[in-house]
């Protein structure tokens, strides 16, 4: 018994052992794309701690100080603080820019362009490390340079990103309100719906406690404000008849509209007399500390989700159905949204302002990304709100026209 025993354990062993060594060779032979993109997202994630690091005063740091031999980093702040997260950055940005551009029409599974994204690690790490160092060869005039076209490339970011959580917020209304499940998901919309709603009423409660506690807060108290007028307007529109788009997608909505507006409050700068800041400063440091890690999870993962997510700038997604051959997703704009999300963990780092220098484990601290979130947060209203009229205005002017 006991020989069978160690005999079946052996097998089982194997067996675990030959499919770990399959994944493998499928993986390092470009099979398998779909895991090839949790790389990308890894080698993202190490941008962005690089950044951070050439940023605050953190262990790899000490080995970013070593560039300092070269003639472009003799002064520690031209490649050191705001000057070094924007170098990583713009390496980061280089290197998912050629991926872009050699992997833009693959189409098909097998084909050279999905060897080439899939696989060929070996080749892609050595071009990442190149593209990484050389922007610490380049002089300060041209990081400069690009550090003001990474504002541009990182509002782009934030564009496809909302496109993104709009067209998720809308595909999951149509799923819910389809013939198939819409009787027998009422219920269930009819929760998830007020538990969007009961959120955004907290959330906006304790905004103007935490954040607007007295009457001269007057710029805190117009943003909570307005985002409780826009989320009124959402809802009237989507509840029209002549749009009957439901309840559910204008609370969802609302749930991604109070957070922006949450992270807008926040974002402003520790001087403002209205946010309110622990007096222990060590409290305070491993909450900045925390905030700051979470930040970076959190742009990883999104950034992750909306590069995967290309069907939501497809216009015709019915004309031609899907085969067993096609690509998982589109390769092109998943490197496209990365290349974006280095510009945009960028102005993250600054503070969305290349000319001074960001305090030690803070992220997007500023009164210019205060307004970007609000700005973002104005905009994502806006096309929501006219992804429901469009419909209606094309079908009027199509009706006038014949």
């Amino acid at each position: 018994m006991v020989t069978v025993e160690d005999n079946s354990s052996n097998q089982q062993g194997c067996g675990v052992l030959l499919k770990v060594s399959s994944w493998l060779s499928q993986f390092r032979n470009a099979s398998n794309p779909k895991m090839a993109r949790y790389v990308y997202a890894l080698i993202f994630l190490v941008c962005n701690l690089l950044a951070w690091a050439s940023r605050d005063e953190l262990p790899g740091r000490s080995v970013l100080t070593k560039l300092k031999g070269l003639k472009t980093c003799k002064d520690p702040k031209d490649c050191l603080g705001t000057n070094g997260v924007l170098r990583v950055s713009m390496g980061c940005f280089l290197f998912f820019m050629m991926m872009f551009w050699s992997t833009a029409r693959a189409s098909k599974l097998n084909e050279t362009r999905d060897t080439w994204h899939s696989g060929w690690w070996s080749i892609k790490i050595v071009l990442w490390v190149a593209v990484t160092i050389f922007p610490f060869l380049l002089p300060s005039e041209l990081i400069d340079l690009y550090g003001e076209v990474a504002h541009f490339g990182a509002g782009v970011f934030l564009f496809i990103q909302l496109i993104s959580i709009i067209s998720f917020i809308t595909w999951l209304n149509d799923f819910f309100a389809s013939e198939k499940y819409a009787e027998r998901c009422q219920i269930h919309v009819m929760l998830f719906a007020t538990a969007s709603y009961f959120i955004c009423m907290v959330g906006v409660i304790l905004m103007y406690i935490w954040y607007a506690p007295q009457p001269s807060c007057l710029l805190n108290i117009s943003f909570i404000t307005f985002t409780l007028v826009l989320l009124q307007i959402m809802t009237s529109v989507s509840l029209h008849p002549k749009v009957n788009a439901g309840i559910l997608s204008p609370g969802l909505m609302g749930l991604y509209v109070v957070f922006l507006c949450w992270c807008a409050i926040r974002s402003e700068p520790e001087g403002y007399e209205c946010i309110r800041k622990s007096d222990s400063p060590n409290k305070t440091d491993w909450q900045n500390i925390i905030s700051l890690v979470v930040g970076i999870l959190a742009l990883v993962i999104a950034t992750f989700s909306t590069g995967i997510d290309s069907k939501c700038f497809q216009y015709r997604k019915g004309d031609k159905p899907a085969e067993e051959d096609d690509v998982p997703y589109g390769y092109g704009f998943f490197h496209f949204v990365f290349a974006t999300g280095a510009m945009y963990f960028a102005m993250l780092l600054v503070g969305w302002n290349s000319h001074h220098s960001m305090k030690k484990w803070t992220i997007d601290v500023g009164w210019t990304s205060a307004w970007v979130r609000i700005v973002n947060e104005w905009l994502a209203v806006c096309v929501y709100l006219w992804m429901l009229i469009a419909p209606i205005i094309w079908k009027n002017i199509h009706t006038e026209s014949t």
